[in-house]
């Protein structure tokens, strides 16, 4: 069924796709997208929001900056008809005045959005679209406004009841096994004999998940590794020529690399649902698994030294302890963990399980952690229990091996 409902997905997308009539009444994009926004009408709606998107498409980066300062500073919300309005639901809170109010607290521009989104495909487009907002956002902060619209309604759009969830194999369609290539942003896949290795073997799986108006774009991958025991080095994970084992053997799952492919939809969160999605599935599949855990980098952590003024010693055991110390001490302004990685395990309730030196050897490995890195566990009796502490006081779940190993350096600091 969902192979049937993804076919008439694409065909139907494509049946509407194409090359479009130029506009015959020469308007600019301006007028196009004030027209579109007063426009009522299905038809015309349309093909106005098809005329608006190939015009964007077609632009150079600088017209597609004067297009986003033309809708942060042109259509934004009119404040003095809000204030008003604001003034009249006080006065008389009742249905139409609370809905006039509504309508003026939005801003034009998200209706905008969502008038070009009733055309086939243009989901994509929009995504693309706040892809180039974000790379304008540092030279020009006033986007951000802007953005905050589109991730607002990206929120809802991309909310988990849209998605669907798929496994990916060596037979999943050539066109998204390139993606999976490109888009893998963890552990670089330098073939397709490497892609192979992570996807065909009894023992490796692979989930991503879809948008129906975006059915060959994942939008977020996970791989996995079926094994026996916690896997301590993604060297021995991907090793070339190792022997695969059989699946309902394994009792860890080791999710080793997740990665976000859609630079447009930053700041929309997919991976904890993701993972608690492929853990249930993996358990109604292999009732043998017993354990579910990450071998994860440590991106930040060289960073996190260098501006310490601290080098990573050449100790395995040394780099073990300040690692540890690193994951559950170091800490943003915000009192959130300073590794990005971190944030995201420990906010979906994960607790730091074990620390492993020369566990990537890779020149990435290297350069961002020295090769270390680390465990997360996901105990599925613990995560509500972890994720609440995290979320109201900041606490790091850690194992008593992680403990130790970070007051080390605490005790040795001090």
């Amino acid at each position: 069924m969902s192979l049937f409902a993804d076919l008439l997905s694409t065909v139907f997308e494509r049946r509407y796709r194409g090359a479009t009539e130029p506009d015959r009444k020469g308007r600019s994009i301006e007028e196009l997208c004030a027209d579109l926004i007063s426009n009522a009408g299905e038809v015309s709606g349309t093909e106005l929001a098809r005329l608006i998107l190939d015009r964007y498409a077609a632009m150079e980066w600088e017209e597609k900056r004067a297009f986003f300062a033309y809708l942060t500073t042109s259509q934004g919300i009119d404040t003095a008809a809000t204030r008003t309005a604001l003034d009249t639901y006080e006065a008389g809170p009742n249905k139409a005045s609370y809905r006039a109010l509504m309508d003026l607290v939005e801003p034009p521009r998200q209706e905008l959005a969502r008038r070009l989104n009733q055309v086939p495909g243009a989901t994509g487009q929009l995504v693309e679209m706040r892809a180039d907002l974000l790379r304008m956002t540092d030279k020009n902060p006033e986007f951000a406004m802007l953005d905050l619209d589109l991730r607002h309604l990206f929120a809802s759009w991309f909310n988990r009841g849209f998605l669907v969830l798929r496994p990916i194999s060596w037979e999943t369609p050539a066109e998204i096994l390139e993606k999976i290539i490109v888009y893998e942003a963890v552990h670089a896949i330098h073939s397709w004999d490497d892609l192979r290795r992570r996807l065909q073997p009894e023992d490796r799986r692979c989930f991503a998940f879809f948008h129906p108006s975006m059915p060959s774009e994942p939008l977020i991958f996970v791989e996995v590794a079926l094994t026996k025991g916690i896997s301590t080095s993604i060297q021995d994970l991907l090793a070339d020529g190792r022997a695969p084992m059989a699946a309902r053997a394994a009792d860890t799952a080791v999710f080793y690399s997740i990665s976000n492919c859609q630079a447009g939809l930053a700041g929309i969160s997919f991976g904890n649902s993701l993972i608690k999605q492929v853990v249930a599935d993996l358990s109604r599949e292999l009732p043998g698994l017993k354990t579910f855990v990450t071998l994860s980098p440590i991106p930040g952590l060289t960073r996190w030294l260098e501006k310490e003024g601290r080098p990573l010693p050449g100790d395995p055991t040394a780099q073990r302890q300040l690692s540890a110390h690193y994951l559950t001490n170091a800490k943003r302004p915000d009192g959130g963990p300073v590794d990005p990685v971190a944030r995201f395990h420990l906010g979906n309730g994960a607790r730091v399980h074990a620390v492993h030196a020369g566990a990537d050897t890779s020149a990435n490995g290297l350069r961002q952690s020295g090769g270390v890195m680390v465990n997360y566990l996901y105990d599925l009796a613990q995560i509500t229990q972890n994720h609440e502490r995290f979320a109201t006081a900041g606490t790091v779940a850690a194992s008593p091996e992680v403990r130790a190993l970070a007051s080390a350096v605490s005790l040795q600091d001090a």
